[in-house]
């Protein structure tokens, strides 16, 4: 028996160019992610920042002798003087309202109005929000934050100052930025 040899013939160009079709068509499912990944970063970039408060520069709060600011909860904090304004009493309800809007998560929250005066707030004022901390020994104490006693502020439960809002803010953007913060947060 004679062996016969096997011939192998090449393939033809068709053949060829339809694998090499295929070989381009994969290279390019899977490249092009990538390349619409970058030109959406760098050739498209976001106008907006998510948060709806000011990011503040990471910094301890002002020590004030009757406060503990680092005692596992976060902090909405305003200062005002003791007969609250228009602005204050914008500012109280506003921190009530984002506070009550987190729900189960606001007991991570706590509210403090820091008074800056020697005035004596109103009673009936300190019956429309209970839970409020009113620290009277501030006076000075917010000279040095950013925009001083005119914002409602965030310290974080380290102590640190996180965001600040206008004193008569959106209070549902307000809340909105509290439960980002809480959710991401695995302390306070």
């Amino acid at each position: 028996m004679a062996q016969r040899e096997a011939v192998t013939t090449p393939p033809s160009q068709g053949t060829a160019r339809r694998n090499r079709r295929t070989l381009l068509l994969i290279a390019f499912v899977a490249i092009a992610p990538v390349i619409a990944s970058y030109a959406a970063y760098y050739l498209f970039p976001r106008d907006k920042q998510i948060n709806y408060g000011e990011l503040l520069a990471t910094k301890p709060a002002p020590a004030i002798a009757s406060f503990k600011w680092d005692d596992g909860k976060w902090t909405l904090a305003i200062a005002a003087g003791g007969a609250c304004d228009a602005s204050c009493i914008a500012a109280l309800y506003a921190t009530r309202q984002a506070r009550t809007i987190q729900g189960r998560e606001m007991e991570r929250v706590r509210r403090v109005w820091f008074v800056t005066d020697d005035a004596t707030p109103e009673p009936a004022l300190l019956v429309q929000h209970p839970e409020l901390i009113v620290v009277r020994d501030a006076k000075n104490a917010f000279a040095s934050w950013p925009a001083g006693d005119q914002r409602i502020y965030l310290v974080d439960p380290l102590g640190n100052m996180v965001l600040a809002w206008p004193r008569d803010p959106d209070i549902k953007k307000l809340a909105k930025d509290v439960e980002r913060l809480l959710r991401a947060s695995r302390i306070g």
